[in-house]
Order: structure tokens, then C-alpha cells, then sequence
């Protein structure tokens, strides 16, 4: 089974809680459209815990985006390697569990995931005549921080469906839920992620103390948070 999440934000402990109810295992792939760390207690260990996964695909959110900025600048200034390692652990709540090695592996994350019938980034692709780039045509800062993407009106249809987080969903529909937007003809319910244009996936986890994926070979949400089991 595939299954997509994004927007953790450091919420280690419901993110083990999402992946206990849907019995992820060896067998099974993770997407992670960015936003792991900040926010939440536990940024540093839930990278940490990511990069090990073997079966796990994370790529660069806006939060990450800011972290390399960040750490690049201070190594432009550094005289001290050491003092740029204690400066970034000051981020972060858990901040002692940053080494160098988890650093790295932030700053080596792409920009985008592409399945076969699907591509996921963190905000959004640019959309021209209807239709979303291929995100390789695209700039980081468009991938990481777009914000028109999510509006109700953007509906690429020639296009694989696009996956995607950054702005909560309450937002747009004051409900703490995943929304997938079919494309013209498909039935709302399809469980084949080709019949969505998009799927909006960021339950705003820091807001709502929800957190969910999606099941894509199923196109199912699943939910962990206050009151769910």
C-alpha cells in the first residue's frame, strides 16, 4: 500500500499513532510532502525517525526550505563549524538531537515525489491554461511557498493529480479533513487517484491536533487526533 502525508510539523507521537492504525509495514511506501519539522515538540525526532524509514519519500516543505536558508547563511559566516550546529538547535524544541548527519539529509531533500498516476509537492505547481507544470519546471519557492494552488477554482485537468499541503485546510472549509477534488466526470467517491485533479492533505495538525494520510491505492483518508481512536 502507498500512502501520502504531509504537514507533521513535529507531531511525533500522533504520526507513530496514524502509522500504528494503518499498520504500515516493510511492504508498504510513505510520501511526506515537507513541513516535518517546527511547529510541534518533536521537529528533530520526527526527521530523524523519517530519514531512517527506508520506505519512506520526504521532500522539502517551506519549513525545510527556511532551515537550509538558514544553515547555508551561517556557513557562509561560519569561522566555527560547532557554533553553526548550536545555532541551528536553537530552532527547535528538541533541538539537542540535531547532528550533522540529519542536517544533511534536510538539506538533500527534493522538491517533489512523482508516482505513476500522481505528483506530490508541498504548496502547489503553477498552473497555465488549465494545466499544472511538471514541477521540474518549476522553481523551489514555487513549490514550497505557493498559495494560489489550494483555492477551489484551480482545477488542472490535464495533468497527473496533484498532492499537496502547506496551507490547513480549515481554512477553506472550516473542517480539519483531507479534501480530493474529482475531475470533471468522475465519480466523488473514485478510489482510483487518477479521477482527482488534487488532493489537499494539510490537517493543520498544530491547529487541530489532527493528523492524516491518504491510502492511494484506495484513495482513503485516515485520521488520528482528539476523540479518534
Amino acid at each position: 500500500m502507498e500512502y501520502c502525508i504531509s504537514d507533521i510539523h513535529g507531531h511525533y507521537e500522533l504520526f507513530c499513532r496514524l502509522m500504528d492504525k494503518i499498520k504500515f509495514c516493510g511492504g508498504d511506501r510513505l510520501f511526506v510532502l515537507g513541513d516535518i519539522i517546527d511547529k510541534g515538540p518533536d521537529g528533530v525526532r520526527l526527521a530523524k525517525l523519517l530519514f531512517s524509514m527506508p520506505n519512506a519519500i520526504c521532500i522539502a516543505g517551506n519549513h525545510e526550505y527556511d532551515f537550509v536558508k538558514h544553515y547555508r547563511a551561517l556557513m557562509a559566516e561560519a569561522q566555527d563549524y560547532d557554533t553553526v550546529l548550536d545555532k541551528l538547535r536553537n530552532r527547535f524544541e528538541d533541538g539537542r538531537l540535531l547532528d550533522w548527519e540529519t542536517v544533511d539529509a534536510i538539506d538533500s531533500l527534493p522538491f517533489y515525489a512523482e508516482g505513476q498516476n500522481f505528483i506530490g509537492v508541498h504548496a502547489g505547481v503553477p498552473v497555465v491554461d488549465g494545466k499544472a507544470l511538471h514541477p521540474s519546471k518549476a522553481t523551489g519557492e514555487q513549490l514550497v511557498y505557493d498559495r494560489r494552488f489550494k483555492d477551489e477554482d484551480v482545477l488542472p485537468e490535464e495533468s497527473k493529480c496533484v498532492l499537496f499541503g502547506h496551507t490547513p485546510v480549515r481554512y477553506l472549509t472550516n473542517r480539519d479533513e483531507i479534501v480530493f477534488y474529482p475531475r470533471k466526470g468522475a465519480k466523488t467517491d473514485s478510489p482510483n487517484i487518477a479521477d482527482y485533479c488534487k488532493v489537499h492533505l494539510d490537517t493543520g495538525v498544530y491547529l487541530s491536533g489532527v493528523l492524516g494520510c491518504v491510502a492511494l491505492d484506495e484513495c482513503r483518508a485516515i485520521y488520528v487526533g482528539p476523540h479518534m481512536n
